[in-house]
């Protein structure tokens, strides 16, 4: 029986085609994207140095104890008008996260003479390995290879976090540096650098610094630690200094 003869006899309509959605899930689909790359537009965006959004210091406050960067590793020209300041733990995530900013800061400002910047060890109790870690840094630098074992800690980050033999891992990176790696692995088994290290904790106790990475710009803390928010305040610090 033919479809027009059967809905004669039968009174039955049409069947019904469906509707093509798909139109409709790829405009979706687009709006989407739309609102997500807007997002993260707005989320990464570097503030402007004015912005009222940037942090300040609190009134009356202090000056950042300057005596104090000695127990810090310092890079750049010692009378930068602007310093930065990071206590960060070589296994914490969110400071692996944070050292691509800090190598941008090395790059942009500090061999442009505009700001020094100083490191401050800060490993967690919680890391077994960040201590092993802040070693490695500085034993890499009694060879002048304090920044780029700094910088390869970071990177490599994930490779040795969960590591049962850290100080193998680490003279295998020293010695992709170019270091001498048994000078180099005395200097990890006989704990050279362990006090120097303590020195630099204590000074974090000291001015109430719990959580890593804590990063001034002067002496005012980040709140967001990135290259937008650290770009922008240092920024700020430049054209306040002249």
């Amino acid at each position: 029986m033919g479809e027009a003869k059967r809905r004669k006899e039968t009174g039955a309509p049409p069947p019904q085609r469906k509707r093509d959605r798909k139109p409709l899930y790829i405009g979706l689909g687009v709006i989407v994207l739309v609102f997500v790359a807007v997002g993260i537009f707005f989320l990464t965006a570097s503030p402007t140095p004015t912005s009222d959004e940037l942090p300040v210091a609190g009134p009356n406050a202090d000056p950042f104890p300057a005596q104090l960067d000695r127990f810090g590793v310092s890079v750049g020209d010692e009378d930068a008008p602007v310093v930065v300041r990071e206590f960060a733990d070589y296994q914490c995530p969110a400071c692996a996260r944070f050292s691509e900013a800090s190598q941008q800061l090395k790059q942009e400002y500090v061999d442009a003479g505009k700001v020094r910047f100083v490191y401050f060890d800060l490993p967690l109790q919680q890391h077994d390995n960040a201590m092993p870690a802040a070693q490695a840094a500085r034993c890499a630098g009694d060879q002048d290879g304090y920044w780029a074992m700094h910088d390869k800690l970071f990177d490599m980050q994930t490779e040795w976090s969960g590591s049962d033999s850290p100080v193998d891992t680490f003279s295998r990176y020293a010695e992709d540096l170019g270091l001498d790696e048994r000078r180099f692995r005395r200097c990890m088994t006989t704990d050279l650098h362990v006090e120097e290290i303590e020195q630099s904790r204590r000074v974090a106790m000291q001015l109430r610094v719990t959580s890593t990475p804590t990063v001034l710009v002067d002496n005012v803390r980040l709140t967001r630690p990135g290259w937008g928010q650290l770009s922008a305040m240092v920024e700020r610090e430049l054209a306040d200094s002249k």
